[in-house]
């Protein structure tokens, strides 16, 4: 169950909240995000088929864009190269692979900068098998941070001074197709981590491998608790251009302590969507979290990233309530919801 955040004071975050967080009248016409966007939401037993049944009930949306492309990214999550229930499982990369078989040939790159080693990754989750068992195209695995190309972007730290950042310019490619491959999870700073999450923090680059000095790009994000919603955010933007379709894999779930130590939760779904903001929201909702506590997703509404107003959310497949499980969140939660309420780290008037 979710920890009890009624208390007097949260009941005062949660007023602060609605000055912030998405609404109807926050989205604007002409802010380049649609009217109404469409998620899937798929329940069944079998992951693989799960993956390619939620991509196939939004191929219409899919399909216009994806024909006019080179070649497709998929960009998994591979945040551990040890625990695969926090990562994106092979099945869920042989579900979009799956989807595409029929509707489009050309090359497919799997790629990822993660955290740690991402070929370690690929060789510890068996990314390196889904090449040969898909003869019918080229598939091959890049490890973004060895390939090294970025654009830059200018995010605020813990002093609210601008620095920054690389971004993998593959993911950024206007050839490319880019496909977020993602699982379902808790986090342990900004509540949750579905779609947004996976691809804005995946796209921060680190030292390759080849490299004597080490850094990482991904570590400037993890400053205080209002401007990581607002990095992501500003990365969204910066990315959205360049997205094509998101899936969340909500087959095997984590709840509590994640990104990477939480424990299982069988959901049994897949999401999808071109709209990964909207996806998201559909995720947190199946996922028992209150939506306004998210606070990077209703930021990336107001600047037109996606929607994130569920009465402008076509879903189609299962109805939400009908597969919504109460997840428990991160033993910080009630840290992380500091973000909703009024700053304390400087005097509240100057001059």
């Amino acid at each position: 169950m979710a920890p009890d955040l009624t208390r007097r004071g949260f009941l005062r975050l949660g007023a602060a909240a609605g000055a912030l967080a998405a609404s109807p009248r926050a989205a604007r016409a002409g802010n380049g995000t649609p009217d109404r966007s469409t998620v899937s939401l798929v329940r069944g037993e079998d992951r693989r088929k799960n993956v390619a049944e939620a991509l196939a009930l939004v191929e219409d949306q899919i399909l216009p864009v994806l024909r006019q492309k080179t070649y497709v990214v998929i960009k998994p999550n591979l945040v551990s190269t040890i625990q695969q229930i926090a990562t994106t499982h092979t099945d869920t990369l042989h579900g979009v692979l799956d989807f595409l078989g029929p509707r489009f040939k050309g090359d497919v790159v799997i790629a990822e900068s993660s955290a740690g080693n991402t070929f370690t990754a690929f060789e510890q989750f068996g990314y390196g098998k889904v090449a040969p068992e898909r003869r019918e195209r080229a598939v091959r695995l890049v490890d973004l941070n060895d390939e090294g190309r970025y654009e830059t972007l200018q995010i605020l730290d813990d002093d609210l001074h601008l620095q920054p950042v690389r971004l993998a310019a593959r993911l950024l490619d206007p050839d490319a197709y880019v496909i977020c491959a993602t699982p379902m999870k808790t986090h342990n700073a900004v509540v949750a981590t579905l779609s947004i999450k996976n691809m804005t923090l995946g796209a921060p680059l680190r030292s390759g491998p080849k490299e004597s000095a080490r850094w990482s790009d991904k570590r400037r994000y993890h400053v205080g608790i209002r401007q990581m919603h607002y990095n992501i955010m500003l990365t969204a933007q910066r990315m959205r251009p360049f997205w094509g379709a998101t899936v969340i894999d909500g087959f095997e779930g984590m709840e509590g302590n994640g990104p990477n130590s939480g424990l299982p939760v069988p959901s049994r779904v897949a999401i999808a969507s071109t709209d990964y903001v909207a996806a998201d929201r559909v995720g947190v909702e199946c996922m028992g979290i209150n939506p306004d506590w998210v606070g990077y997703l209703g930021y990336c509404e107001r600047l037109g990233v996606g929607r994130y107003d569920l009465a402008r959310i076509d879903v189609r497949g299962e109805r939400i309530a009908d597969v919504k499980r109460t997840y428990q969140l991160h033993r910080d939660i009630e840290r992380m919801l500091e973000w909703m309420g009024p700053m304390k780290e400087l005097p509240p008037k100057l001059g």
